[in-house]
């Protein structure tokens, strides 16, 4: 078939950053994301513009998937940082932020765009070498012999989640439950080869926070079981429930008219020679003394009255996302055929019991040993408690991120502060030969440096958004705050009390310097000092492991954008 219209010629753009466009939608991003961030960020609703479902939230995760970007550049830029977010969870808007200022602030800059890379590069494994060494100053170990540090990391990611509407009793609720419902999923008995465990959420919309909690073990919503009676199930001798795990459907319809034909001799019912199989099913689960049978889909009322008849519990419907848990908890395996029954495929459980939450009904599988467990949320309306669900999903990967390297960051702007001194310090003493290997100037290290920690100063004061003075100590390098309302000429000593992170307290001759308005001349200073106080109550903290892959992708996603010298569009 011929062409209606002949094709067109790619486009080609040449040095795609020098273009208007790119920089309004670079500063439009930026602007959206800094506005999301930290625990007083403004929320944000995205809907699709024909209506439909509205999300209303101020976390990454959501507004990047949410988000349509046209541009190739902004499509380069949030889908690496949408990658980071898929590997950690946390710390999302920290790299979008930080990678579009240095965009911005490098691009601005008299040096050519290779020189900048090189330079960058060289700051990042300062900065990396640093934050792994004993002698950073802005990042604390976490013990797991006491639990401060651990409730303190969660807590820091619930506050930052404004949509989630909690008061300050519900976060140390939430906090306290989503530090049980971890040390659930440790192993007790630790192997060479140990595996962590799973929390299931469980949704309980309408609710009052307060009463969210965790069981160990599974719950699986069961309507049509309501607790009316005890249960009674059926026990070996060892007083352990046997389980039997389906993952195939067991109502009856045994054939699937998509799967082709089948020739039926005369006389014969498909449906009653399945019943039958059905039968046999359920007659040896009887005789192997099975107390409870769970089927991903869906059990024939004939079986389920046949087993109920026997004392064996019958649960269908329980769905693809808790089989996996299921055979973890119960050491089942899930049997594919109603036709192959094999007594090495079942499992055991403690007990079974019948739980109700609201107006939920659930039976509860109850494990000998507890690495599986339910978190029953609670939140007042559908908004909240989808905001809330990503909140605790990143907290405790947080927590399974901080178990492989027990070490957290200063939160609350001061490690970026902290960091921003530490290079200023390093790169106003750096060695002839090293200028030598990157190959360039001292003035054009110092200009890099510069922007890359007006960067870094820059996702600090995204945390204020009050119009408020931001504030730097020229003695620890940390990040403090003050309230909107005072002039820029008042002593700064009575304002502030405590730095961002709190480890810090206004308690000696800081010697304060403002942080906005103040990027244009590089600063001097000395080697930022570590914090005497290691341990405080209420500390603002990060998780180690995302925030250091989140400046790294920050620098690298912002290098390659800098490097693109054309973008090709295709026309058809």
């Amino acid at each position: 078939m011929s062409r209606l219209e002949a094709k067109k010629p790619p486009l080609f753009i040449s040095e795609p950053l020098s273009k208007d466009v790119v920089s309004q939608s670079l500063s439009l991003l930026s602007g959206i994301l800094k506005s999301c961030y930290g625990p007083a960020g403004r929320l944000k609703q995205l809907h699709n513009g024909v209506g439909g479902y509205v999300c209303t939230t101020s976390q990454s995760s959501a507004i990047l998937s949410r988000l349509s970007v046209s541009h190739p550049v902004l499509s380069v830029l949030t889908a690496s940082v949408q990658s980071h977010i898929s590997r950690f969870s946390d710390c999302g808007l920290f790299t979008a932020i930080l990678c579009c200022s240095l965009i911005e602030n490098f691009k601005s800059l008299n040096v050519a765009s290779c020189t900048v890379i090189k330079i960058s590069k060289h700051l990042l494994g300062l900065c990396m070498d640093y934050l792994k060494s004993e002698a950073c100053g802005c990042r604390v170990a976490v013990d797991f012999s006491s639990v401060e540090t651990l409730l303190c990391l969660v807590r820091s990611v619930l506050t930052s989640k404004p949509a989630c509407m909690l008061n300050k009793s519900e976060v140390d609720h939430l906090t306290t439950l989503i530090l049980k419902a971890f040390m659930f999923t440790v192993p007790c008995h630790v192997e060479t080869d140990a595996v962590l465990g799973k929390c299931i959420i469980v949704p309980v919309k309408g609710g009052r926070v307060a009463d969210s909690t965790v069981l160990p073990g599974l719950l699986i919503e069961t309507p049509e079981i309501k607790l009316t009676k005890p249960l009674t199930v059926k026990r070996t001798c060892s007083s352990m429930i046997k389980i039997a795990l389906f993952c195939v459907s067991m109502s009856g319809d045994c054939f699937n008219h998509e799967e082709g034909t089948i020739t039926v001799h005369h006389g014969i019912s498909l449906e009653m020679s399945e019943l039958d199989q059905l039968l046999n099913v359920g007659k040896q689960l009887v005789n192997d003394e099975v107390g409870l049978v769970v089927c991903q889909k869906v059990i024939h009322p004939f079986l389920k009255q046949y087993l109920k008849e026997n004392h064996v519990i019958a649960v269908d419907r329980a769905g693809l996302s808790l089989m996996e848990p299921l055979s973890q908890m119960t050491g089942s395996k899930p049997i594919a055929s109603i036709h192959l029954l094999s007594p090495s495929c079942y499992g055991n459980l403690k007990d079974v019991r019948l739980e109700s939450f609201a107006s939920k009904h659930f039976v509860h599988l109850i494990p000998k040993d507890a690495v599986i467990c339910s978190l029953i949320l609670c939140n007042r309306n559908e908004t909240a408690w989808d905001e809330l669900k990503r909140a605790c999903e990143t907290a405790e990967h947080v927590l399974q991120l901080t178990i492989k390297e027990p070490l957290a960051l200063l939160g609350g702007g001061c490690t970026e502060t902290h960091l921003a001194s530490y290079v200023r310090h390093k790169s106003g003493s750096l060695s002839t030969s090293s200028l030598n290997d990157i190959d360039c100037s001292r003035a054009q290290y110092q200009l890099v440096a510069d922007g890359f920690c007006r960067s870094l100063e820059s996702v600090a004061c995204s945390l204020n958004h009050d119009d408020g003075e931001i504030l730097t100590d020229m003695v620890y390098g940390h990040c403090w705050f003050v309230p909107s309302g005072f002039p820029s000429v008042s002593n700064w000593s009575d304002l502030v009390s405590k730095c961002g992170c709190r480890i810090n307290g206004n308690t000696e001759n800081l010697n304060w310097r403002l942080l906005q308005g103040q990027f244009g001349s590089p600063v001097i200073q000395g080697c930022p000092k570590e914090p005497s106080v290691k341990v405080a109550d209420f500390l603002t903290l990060d998780c180690f492991a995302a925030k250091c892959s989140g400046l790294q992708v920050a620098l690298e996603t912002a290098n390659l954008i800098l490097d693109l010298s054309y973008v090709i569009e295709d026309q058809n």
